[in-house]
């Protein structure tokens, strides 16, 4: 089965979401903030990222464009999961290499079902 990166400062985050994908029979893997996101990915190479917005150091706009702009990485496509619901932000995030835009809360039943969307595209 596919494998996720799950990006996100917060344990309890990064619990719920990979709680409701390995349930599907997605495995995954965790990712603090964006840097470690970058490293992670580039050795790894999932099949799509979950990434957080705002997390210290690299926020998750930053390493979607990094991740973008590698050639290792630049084909994963990256769902970005935001407390903001502003049109700006996902309008900047689609032009970073985002491929979708959720905002937070997250409901289990949809993450699965945008991280199944993606992965059939």
């Amino acid at each position: 089965m596919a494998l996720i990166l799950i990006v996100d400062d917060s344990p309890v985050e990064q619990h719920v979401y990979s709680q409701a994908l390995e349930q599907k029979g997605y495995d995954t893997i965790v990712a603090n903030d964006g840097a470690e996101a970058v490293a992670v990915a580039r050795e790894r190479i999932p099949d799509l990222i979950i990434m957080d917005v705002v997390m210290p150091g690299m926020n998750g706009f930053q390493a979607t464009r990094k991740l973008h702009k590698h050639p290792d990485t630049a084909a994963i496509p990256v769902i970005i999961i935001s407390t903001k619901n502003q049109e700006t932000d996902k309008i900047w995030a689609l032009r970073q290499g985002a491929v979708e835009y959720l905002v937070k809360p997250v409901k289990p039943a949809a993450l699965v079902e945008a991280v199944e969307a993606r992965l059939k595209a």
